[in-house]
């Protein structure tokens, strides 16, 4: 694991009340979560401080760098670490992967501003693991919070 921090903000226009329910709702996360070129499928959901998620990130085409727990798919064990209703989500998120490079314990929070009937969600995720490449990453957060905002602005 690096000290590097990544992070990206999107303004939703929706309430934080709205988007913590998208995070604590069983099969929410599924359908906005996942980055553009993936699916996802929880396996485990148990949200609350102190509780865990653990999902299957599956790529929807072949990946030229191949997953990290598989040849297709991520699969993370995420721990609720802090939890302050539609505020704050502060998570570890632990990947499996045989490969040094991908595997290891990031730290994530989800921070959620309210303003003039929108909300700025930010990510910041905290030892990202050096093989996952900044951009890749960039990439990655920013594709989530534009699911994101799809999915809550639809309700």
């Amino acid at each position: 694991m690096t000290a590097r921090i990544d992070s990206a903000s999107r303004l939703i226009s929706a309430s934080p009340e709205t988007i913590y329910r998208a995070f604590s709702e069983p099969g929410s996360m599924e359908r906005w979560l996942p980055p553009g070129n993936m699916t996802g499928k929880m396996l485990h959901f148990d949200f609350r401080e102190g509780g865990s998620y653990r999902m299957r990130l599956t790529y929807t085409e072949p990946y030229q760098g191949g997953g990290k727990t598989s040849e297709d798919s991520d699969e993370v064990e995420v721990q609720l670490t802090k939890l302050e209703e539609s505020r704050l989500i502060e998570q570890a998120v632990v990947f499996e992967s045989e490969d040094p490079l991908f595997s290891g314990t990031m730290q994530m929070s989800w921070m959620f501003q309210p303003g003039n009937g929108q909300t700025l969600v930010t990510i910041q995720a905290r030892n990202v693991p050096e093989g996952i490449r900044p951009e890749d990453h960039d990439a990655g957060l920013n594709s989530t919070l534009e699911k994101l905002a799809e999915f809550v602005e639809s309700e």
